[in-house]
């Protein structure tokens, strides 16, 4: 599964880019803000991905952070809300923010998400509540490690590196690297493969 991609942006539309990694150019669908937030073609880009297969075809759906991912994959278990919603949610705001919202008993991030009525938001929101707690819970078992370390790690295992030797690598890095694309590289170089 392609769970991160790093390369050129070589095209953008309204809802997708073309990002070029090791001479391949992969199609990655992106909520119309995040195609916004991209690098302009001809610039690096590093987005999180998710796989969607259906009866339509296979689609690869694009976040500029770990975040925005997990949104999406926790989003996409409420019944009725497809992957282009999900990834438009997804986007709208940082998952602390939708945490708030939803605490508030608020639902302002649906509000401009096309295709999102008002029965559907209370769906969303009702299930998203249950779901985010459970979520947090899980999240705080593995607290040890910071966000870009686990960027870093994440991405070192979809270049195919076990994840005990990624782990290792990193923890051979200096402590004042925090730049998740700089902690990749200087593992990489640990690891004995350069960066492309």
């Amino acid at each position: 599964m392609i769970a991160y991609l790093s390369g050129n942006v070589i095209a953008k539309k309204d809802n997708f880019a073309i990002i070029e990694t090791q001479g391949v150019g992969y199609e990655v669908y992106f909520s119309q803000k995040t195609v916004g937030e991209l690098p302009a073609a001809g610039e690096r880009a590093a987005v999180f991905c998710c796989l969607e297969a259906s009866e339509r075809g296979v689609k690869l759906y694009g976040f500029l952070s770990f975040d925005g991912l997990e949104v999406f994959k926790i989003i996409r278990n409420i019944q009725g809300v497809g992957p282009r919603a999900a990834s438009e949610i997804a986007s709208t705001c940082a998952i602390q923010e939708i945490e708030r919202q939803i605490k508030d008993n608020k639902a302002d991030f649906l509000r401009d998400v096309p295709g999102i009525g008002p029965k559907k938001a209370a769906k969303i929101i009702l299930e998203l509540s249950g779901q985010l707690e459970a979520a947090k819970l899980a999240g705080q078992k593995s607290k040890a490690e910071p966000a870009q370390t686990d960027e870093a790690l994440l991405a070192l295992m979809n270049l195919g590196f076990a994840k005990q030797q990624a782990k290792e690598a990193l923890a051979q890095l200096p402590l004042d690297v925090q730049d998740a694309q700089k902690k990749i590289a200087l593992a990489l170089k640990v690891l004995g493969r350069k960066p492309n």
